[in-house]
């Protein structure tokens, strides 16, 4: 038997809670324990509530979702939290990464995409939609990566420039072209950078960018 996923809410519109929680309960093992209405709420709820989930919404009323992501992971570091998102919240998106959220679902997402991402972060996973990913991405224009890493993560001054083109959406192909190289040899810089940021896609590579502070929005 599939272990009970216990999900707390946090948004400020009722009307959103009540049809999200009516979703959640058409889908086998997933239990909504609590829900708020604002980041405050929520932070005190998680005093006596410990959920497998957290399905946070990005602006909301005295506390937004990334402060209150942050505060609740200060206390509460294994705690996996995915953020609520519309398409006009992208200015917020990598507050939300670097606050520490492990996902993102869209306020318009239907049962199955809410269940593969509930599932996949309960999992210990990242879950990027291509749809805010490419959102994110984009919007990053043209951002510089930082000189200076972390001092675990080294990487080479042409892995700076492919992991850049990266982050601004850009293809194999068309990086290949910009720094006059082969696909090849993109797909295999872009490897190492999935192995020396420990990160298992594009989408998670992005992240560790963000919250890296590789990249300035």
């Amino acid at each position: 038997m599939s272990k009970i996923i216990n999900i707390i809410i946090v948004d400020d519109h009722a009307i959103f809670r009540d049809g999200l929680k009516s979703l959640l309960s058409q889908i086998p093992n997933f239990y909504v324990l609590d829900e708020a209405k604002t980041g405050l709420d929520f932070l005190n709820i998680l005093q006596n509530r410990k959920p497998d989930i957290v399905l946070m919404d990005i602006s909301m009323p005295e506390l937004d979702g990334d402060e209150a992501t942050e505060k609740a992971l200060l206390q509460y570091p294994d705690l996996k939290i995915i953020a609520l998102s519309s398409y006009s919240d992208h200015i917020y998106y990598y507050k939300m990464i670097r606050a520490g959220v492990q996902g993102f679902v869209l306020k318009k997402s239907g049962r199955e995409e809410l269940e593969e991402a509930i599932n996949t972060v309960f999992k210990g996973e990242n879950y990027f939609p291509q749809d805010i990913l490419r959102n994110l991405i984009f919007k990053l224009g043209n951002t510089g990566i930082e000189s200076v890493l972390d001092d675990h993560v080294s990487l080479s001054k042409r892995e700076k420039e492919v992991l850049q083109l990266i982050c601004q959406g850009f293809t194999n192909i068309e990086i290949a072209e910009k720094l006059h190289i082969s696909p090849k040899t993109v797909d295999n810089h872009r490897t190492k950078l999935l192995s020396k940021t420990n990160t298992k896609n594009s989408a998670h590579l992005v992240m560790f960018a963000i919250k890296n502070h590789l990249i300035e929005v």
